[in-house]
């Protein structure tokens, strides 16, 4: 357990966390909307610092992150908890574990130090930490203190999160944050509100933030049908990734029944495929299909169109870029690219 950063005192012993969107006013001896943020005595403190779930190494495609060292690979590490209550969650045995005191917090035996993780993290050839699988703005401080340290030892730092964190919160951690996959769930408001118990506009601030405060970002849509497999929530999407930055990787993601939400279908492909084309054709440059296989991972030049880079499922079976250009005809490809 660890006093929390980015939180104010109130009156009544109350205390006001401004980490994520929620910002919730706590009071005494009670817990945040995230479930490892409590207040004792009025002060905040977390318990997911050190106490780890899960941790992977992972080929940095499975983020999804496409255009961001592609071919190596990312130490992954996840706390319990979230501050969303997305009925779809893919791993909502971690992301919505219990949270009260009576239920018992599902903390790891052993406490795992940033320079441990570090450790990890260079010992398995990683040339990155990935703060991913729940959500890393719940567990800010965790992943703060290690960032800080990974990137004193030339590793980098990505974040897989949902978006819904404050201003204050990205700007204490943009030195230390390289690269970023945000979770665009949908382009409704009331979708928002109803499935994840959050709102919309905290989750397209943080996109132009990090994008301002240069921060590599990559978006991904799990496209769910008769929830957001609509033309216009598609195009909706796809046209505020543009007026961001038409460069932006988009990754529409493939979805399959869990949790909540086991009553409905697999996403056909032929949906996937369409919005691809949606995306392409209001002027993304990179369209990605996730969770599909033998088509819709290939990154193509968008000058020349060939292939820069041809992937089997997570690997790399063909590179084409040196020094940040396509070997063909010498245009460079944005994205944080290492000789291959």
């Amino acid at each position: 357990m660890k006093e929390a950063l980015l939180y104010k005192k109130l009156g009544e012993g109350k205390v006001h966390c401004y980490l994520c969107a929620h910002e919730c006013k706590i009071a005494d001896n009670k817990f945040g909307l995230c479930g490892v943020r409590e207040n004792i005595g009025g002060l905040l403190y977390t318990h997911a610092y050190g106490h780890l779930v899960t941790a992977h190494v992972d080929p940095i495609e499975k983020k999804p992150l496409y255009h961001f060292l592609p071919g190596s690979n990312s130490f992954s590490v996840a706390t319990t908890g979230c501050n969303f209550r997305c009925g779809f969650c893919q791993n909502w045995e971690i992301s919505q574990a219990p949270i009260k005191r009576e239920q018992g917090l599902r903390l790891s035996e052993d406490e795992f130090t940033p320079q441990d993780l570090t450790d990890q993290a260079l010992s398995n050839d990683c040339q990155s930490i990935a703060y991913t699988y729940t959500e890393p703005t719940i567990f800010f401080e965790y992943a703060y203190d290690t960032a800080k340290l990974a990137k004193a030892r030339g590793l980098r730092n990505i974040f897989v999160t949902n978006g819904y964190m404050t201003k204050a919160c990205l700007k204490e951690i943009a030195p230390y944050l390289d690269a970023a996959n945000i979770d665009l769930k949908f382009f409704k408001d009331s979708s928002y509100r109803k499935i994840c118990s959050a709102s919309l506009s905290p989750v397209l601030d943080s996109i132009k933030l990090m994008k301002d405060l240069g921060v590599w970002i990559e978006v991904t849509t799990l496209v769910i049908p008769g929830v957001n497999d609509s033309e216009e929530e598609l195009s909706g999407i796809a046209k505020f990734i543009l007026s961001v930055d038409k460069d932006i990787p988009w990754h529409v993601s493939r979805f399959h029944p869990d949790y909540k939400f086991t009553d409905y279908i697999i996403t056909p492909e032929e949906t996937l495929k369409k919005a691809q084309s949606i995306g392409e054709g209001i002027g993304l440059k990179f369209v990605y299909a996730g969770n599909v296989y033998g088509w819709g991972n290939d990154t193509l030049c968008p000058f020349c169109k060939k292939i820069l880079i041809r992937r089997d499922d997570f690997k790399i079976m063909e590179y084409n870029i040196r020094a940040n250009k396509c070997v063909y005809c010498q245009n460079a490809i944005p994205g944080i690219f290492a000789e291959y």
